[in-house]
């Protein structure tokens, strides 16, 4: 004979209830865009390899915070979608931290296959930019050369 669930009683608590909003000690710390959204940084918890880019809402991160998966606003089908759902590349969360400007947020997870809707392992392999490539042993003389032609430097944070 298996084992019944054991219903609780009539008006007894089965746990904490969940958060219908973001805390306000995290929400009041964020500086959202012009539609409410701030970037997520999705990094590989182990390997530190960025993997992709996403977008969260208060509701979304709400979501990832609480459920241990990684929820995004779909910012082109105006609706949230959770990773892995479809496609069964799960994204579990290991940590979530909030960047010093309050704009970005760097989720760490441990990813289960790809990140990419394209398939690939992230978002950024075999889409490389052309860049000059620099060095920290060119030297100082090299640096100021590079930024004296920069007229969009905003100067140092």
């Amino acid at each position: 004979m298996s084992e019944q669930p054991i219903p609780p009683l009539s008006g007894a608590s089965t746990g904490p209830e969940p958060a219908t909003e973001l805390a306000s000690d995290v929400a009041s710390r964020l500086k959202r865009d012009d539609h409410g959204l701030v970037a997520a940084v999705i990094q590989q918890h182990d390997t530190g390899e960025v993997l992709m880019l996403g977008w969260m809402d208060d509701e979304a991160l709400r979501r990832t915070l609480t459920t241990g998966r990684v929820t995004f606003w779909s910012r082109s089908r105006q609706e949230y979608w959770r990773k892995g759902d479809t496609s069964g590349h799960v994204q579990w969360v290991k940590s979530v931290a909030l960047d010093c400007d309050g704009d970005a947020l760097l989720v760490r997870v441990d990813q289960v296959g790809a990140a990419c809707h394209t398939g690939t392992r992230t978002c950024f392999d075999g889409r490389e930019l052309p860049a000059v490539v620099g060095s920290r042993d060119a030297g100082p003389a090299a640096a100021e050369e590079l930024t004296a032609d920069d007229t969009t430097t905003e100067g140092a944070r």
